[in-house]
């Protein structure tokens, strides 16, 4: 079967974010950061938004205070110390920066975010607008099930779900081993499409969004939007830790609702 994602207009983009072009409900709010907007330098600059990656512990908490006031956030986001796992926390009760790799809301005021620089960053949120989360999927991630992980977290039926996927490597510049095809094609023999021969270096170009999109649809998540840009192909926007390495910022894909009610 082949994956196919839901495209509207391209995305709304200004210098610091991309807001998704989805159908979710007007008290869902989401956006996903770029590289522009910030007080960071060098490999950082000037956005990043992770403060385990060597930037100056100064410049990271103008840069969150900066995405703070631009947003109008209700409250910082909770941020995690991810670990490629599938670990899903309820944001508004995980204490400060817990190991995990999702996160839900089922309240207004609070904030899900992860942090990426070519993983694939997932937003997800029911059509009614009582539910939101965000995941962090890198291959060892979505091998192991953390996007099922993040949608069983919200339980409500999986039809009822709009997923978005952020801003990612794309395949062309993904080149992976034998080791990670198989992780995926023993899971699915379906993700053998996700996968093609790499012409230069030898292993294969991954797909990471086709892998999203073979997942969701296992669950039963059809409306699946985004899944466009390149990380590693757009130096000007994004973050790339394959591009350039362990002094490489990082990105940040929020998503919350706002408004009164539960």
């Amino acid at each position: 079967m082949r994956c196919t994602r839901t495209r509207n207009r391209p995305p709304l983009m200004s210098d610091a974010f991309i807001r998704p072009d989805w159908p979710a409900p007007a008290r869902v709010h989401a956006c996903t950061t770029t590289r522009a907007g910030g007080v960071s330098v060098d490999g950082y600059a000037s956005l990043n938004l992770a403060d385990h990656v060597g930037d100056s512990p100064a410049h990271v908490e103008q840069n969150r205070n900066r995405l703070s006031d631009a947003l109008v956030l209700p409250a910082q986001p909770a941020w995690l110390r991810q670990i490629h796992g599938v670990r899903v926390v309820d944001a508004a009760d995980c204490g400060v920066a817990p190991e995990a790799d999702a996160a839900f809301a089922a309240c207004t005021g609070v904030v899900c975010g992860v942090l990426t620089a070519d993983c694939l960053p997932l937003l997800l949120c029911d059509r009614q607008g009582t539910r939101v989360a965000a995941a962090h999927a890198g291959w060892r991630g979505l091998a192991t099930g953390v996007i099922e992980a993040t949608v069983a977290s919200l339980d409500v039926p999986a039809p009822e779900l709009l997923a978005w996927l952020g801003p990612a490597i794309s395949a062309p510049a993904y080149v992976v081993g034998d080791e990670v095809r198989d992780a995926f094609v023993a899971h699915a023999a379906e993700a053998s499409l996700a996968f093609v021969p790499a012409p230069d270096d030898g292993g294969w170009q991954a797909d990471l969004y086709r892998l999203a999109c073979q997942r969701l649809a296992a669950m039963g998540v059809h409306a699946v939007y985004g899944g466009d840009r390149c990380s590693f192909r757009e130096p000007a926007h994004f973050y790339s830790y394959r591009r350039d390495g362990a002094a490489s910022g990082r990105m940040a894909s929020l998503i919350w609702l706002q408004g009164t009610g539960g």
